[in-house]
């Protein structure tokens, strides 16, 4: 392994071929450490890890977080775990409601519960800002008041932060807890970006939006992410850190289909179904406070343009990805 200044030797990253923990994958191999990817598959796509398959310092191990056992085995030997692996359907949680329940919380349980029983002392976790439902306060600090929860996916995150937190205090784990906006870019197969692009392709002359088009988000860029969870675990001071990522703009979801269809050369009648959300648990304003994250160091390199322009231009090299998505 060559040199690095990262502060662990052995990476454990479950959702490893997933959107953001391949891409997390790709770059902790590039930074020289060995890494161990852990995925059960179910919404990963093998393209993902097709280059790090070739890597000497790469490991896969296909499975799932609920089995402990095979967990806890693969587990050995790492010395930090990157805990991506979830069920991100925030639209269509209400369907099948104990999904969030056990993919979300009782899966951190049992990704937390291997790393102790193999003496890790780090965890970074993938947690969203819709644990701050409907907030009062906006932008949005990590020390808002939290809100009734809106989503199960929102609720089942937040449950899994306790967890994480309270083992950080019981068996004295360091814990980097990321509230991420929606992310972007190269390898994204699920959300709005790729809905409308899709859409589009079937029909460049018209677009059914969800709700007024008036929704307020936020969103950031895929690498921008993993620069502010790489930034994170080697300069944040705390026993249990918990930081929002994003930027410091949001944009309206009309401005977001005037990039994609600007970006795409169409002109297609828009088709509102109404209404302040697109459907039931969506936050019509999302927009986090990143000043904690920010006095760390880390400030994003794009733009909500930006990264809305690079996600257009990698599914439009890349259409196969809009038939492989579960």
């Amino acid at each position: 392994m060559t040199s690095s200044p990262f502060p662990f030797r052995v990476a454990f990253v479950t959702g490893a071929a997933g959107f953001i923990g391949s891409t997390l994958v790709d770059r902790l191999l590039a930074m020289g450490l060995d890494v161990i990817g852990y995925d059960n598959m179910s919404t990963g796509i093998p393209e993902f890890i097709a280059d790090a398959r070739l890597r000497t310092n790469f490991t896969f191990v296909e499975g799932d977080v609920l089995d402990t056992q095979a967990l806890t085995k693969a587990m050995a030997g790492a010395d930090i775990v990157f805990h991506l692996a979830a069920n991100a359907d925030i639209r269509f949680g209400l369907l099948h409601p104990r999904r969030d329940l056990e993919q979300n919380t009782i899966g951190t349980f049992s990704v937390i519960e291997a790393a102790r029983e193999n003496g890790i002392k780090a965890i970074a976790f993938s947690s969203t800002g819709s644990v701050y439902g409907e907030a009062p306060v906006v932008p949005t600090p990590e020390d808002a008041p939290f809100p009734i929860q809106t989503s199960l996916y929102g609720a089942s995150k937040l449950a899994g932060e306790g967890l994480i937190a309270a083992y950080s205090e019981g068996f004295g784990m360091r814990s980097f807890i990321f509230r991420f906006v929606s992310i972007l870019g190269e390898r994204y197969t699920h959300g709005h970006v790729f809905d409308f692009y899709k859409k589009l392709l079937a029909d460049p002359t018209r677009l059914e939006v969800l709700g007024n088009g008036r929704q307020r988000k936020s969103y950031l860029y895929v690498q921008d992410c993993i620069d502010a969870i790489l930034h994170a675990v080697t300069h944040a001071p705390n026993k249990t850190n918990v930081l929002n990522l994003g930027t410091d703009e949001y944009c309206e979801v009309n401005d977001s289909i005037g990039w994609i269809t600007g970006y795409l050369g169409l002109s297609p009648t828009l088709h509102y179904t109404g209404g302040d959300r697109g459907w039931a648990g969506d936050n019509p304003f999302i927009f986090l406070d990143t000043a904690r994250i920010r006095s760390l160091g880390w400030r994003p390199k794009l733009t909500i343009r930006d990264g809305v322009e690079r996600t257009i231009s990698w599914l439009a090299d890349n259409r196969w990805a809009l038939e492989r998505r579960p």
